[in-house]
């Protein structure tokens, strides 16, 4: 049986620093819903939230067989305007994809990230063994626990973790974004803020 895990964040708090002095701003969450999370954002900071879970997405192209067809969805997955995000969760959706998905992914999030915006992710920066008990791969549930600490509970997927990215990479996939936080926590996870610059 997969049980969750509660462990510390260390970008969390960054992020809704760069999220405060904006009137109601506008969050994009590429993780399931979680109402715990709809109430923090939305209590902390006044943010408006919308929910694209793309774990759906991944799940629906494995069980399709048609995942050489995932970069090209992602091209049109976001109906939001260029620009128009203030901030972006993806928590660890990139640990999921392929290097062109990732690529794809990441243009469509710098697209529609406002300047000065900031977008939260975490990589994977080593291959773990499957969690006992595990018969088949999982997502994650990131549930804010605080500004400091984040629950973690595994859930039933289809796609299992793919090569980890190496950071010069990572860096290289989200350019013109800068990263303003990058740690490395003892779970092997990659904790980095990027945020777009004001002009480019």
């Amino acid at each position: 049986m997969i049980t969750s895990c509660r462990g510390p964040t260390k970008v969390l708090d960054r992020f809704l620093t760069g999220l405060a002095g904006r009137p109601q701003p506008i969050l994009l969450d590429l993780g399931p819903v979680v109402g715990t999370n709809v109430t923090f954002f939305g209590e902390e900071m006044g943010c408006k939230i919308l929910v694209e879970d793309l774990s759906k997405d991944v799940d629906r192209h494995v069980a399709d067989a048609t995942l050489d067809a995932l970069p090209a969805f992602l091209d049109t997955r976001f109906p939001q305007e260029g620009e128009t995000i203030d901030g972006i969760l993806c928590w660890d959706i990139f640990d999921y994809l392929d290097r062109a998905s990732a690529e794809r992914l990441a243009r469509q999030l710098k697209r529609v990230l406002r300047p000065d915006g900031v977008l939260l992710a975490s990589f994977r920066t080593a291959v773990a063994p499957a969690p006992r008990g595990a018969s088949r791969p999982t997502y994650t549930k990131h549930v804010v626990v605080d500004r400091g600490h984040l629950q973690h509970r595994p859930y039933a997927g289809l796609r299992p973790k793919q090569p980890p990215l190496v950071n010069r990479d990572i860096q290289r996939m989200f350019e013109p974004l800068r990263i303003t936080e990058n740690f490395l926590l003892k779970n092997n996870l990659r904790e980095v803020l990027f945020r777009k610059p004001s002009a480019i």
